[in-house]
């Protein structure tokens, strides 16, 4: 009997030493995360940064894996990916060479401990539910309710697709 499989969504995004090649090496990286398979992975899109606007901007993306592993074990090989694309944590929202999130993971819903699901402030950032909803169009965010709703609800974010 096989474990169950769930659908993950990871949100990758990096604005330091060529961003593009970061956000690609990462897709790869991902793809080999044992128990993690890679269902779909969005288009690249470049957005303005949150929270400290002079720095760089971002390329992003979103993949969408079903694994066996648990929440905490998919969240820990992500931030193993991280550290060793080199990424170092100085300041929140600051630069970064890599970023890897764990948007979601199915439907669970987690307000307290790591990770936190769905992924906080989601629902609020483009760069996030345009890549989202290129691979789930139809996705409801636990708690939150249709992504695509979200996106209309927001307020004009720089965000536009480079490949």
């Amino acid at each position: 009997m096989s474990a169950e499989r769930i659908d993950a969504f990871i949100g990758i995004g990096s604005n330091l030493e060529q961003p593009k090649q970061q956000v690609e090496s990462a897709i790869v990286a991902i793809a080999g995360i044992p128990e993690c398979q890679i269902v779909k992975v969005s288009s690249l899109y470049r957005s303005a940064p949150v929270g400290h606007s002079q720095q760089p901007d971002f390329v992003n993306a979103v993949a969408m894996v079903q694994t066996s592993l648990s929440a905490k074990a998919l969240l820990n090989h992500l931030l193993a990916l991280e550290n060793l694309a080199g990424r170092v944590r100085r300041e929140r929202w600051g630069p970064r060479v890599l970023d890897l999130d764990l948007l979601m993971y199915g439907a669970r819903v987690r307000s307290s401990g790591l990770p936190l699901l769905p992924h906080p402030r989601m629902q609020q950032r483009a760069f996030v539910l345009v890549p989202l909803l290129e691979v789930a169009a139809d996705i409801i965010i636990p708690g939150c309710g249709s992504a695509a709703d979200c996106l209309r609800n927001l307020g004009p974010q720089h965000i536009e697709r480079i490949q």
